[in-house]
């Protein structure tokens, strides 16, 4: 599947945004509304890694071995 970003810099910086959003989320709606805005675009293996608290470095991890 194509990636949605040209780079893997403008990836970081997206979920680096989304990351600070989840932070900021007061509720179970917040966090829903959050998934649906950004699932399609990072998907939800990343966006379930963030939600847990990982690091946005260890979302991304499987794209970057994959483009080695």
């Amino acid at each position: 599947m194509p990636s949605a970003f040209s780079s893997l810099e403008e990836e970081r910086k997206y979920l680096e945004d989304v990351k600070k959003e989840l932070d900021a989320c007061a509720t179970i709606q917040d966090v829903v509304d959050l998934w649906k805005r950004h699932y399609l675009k990072v998907g939800h293996k990343k966006l379930g890694r963030l939600l847990i608290g990982r690091s946005v470095e260890s979302a991304m991890r499987r794209r970057k071995s994959a483009e080695d």
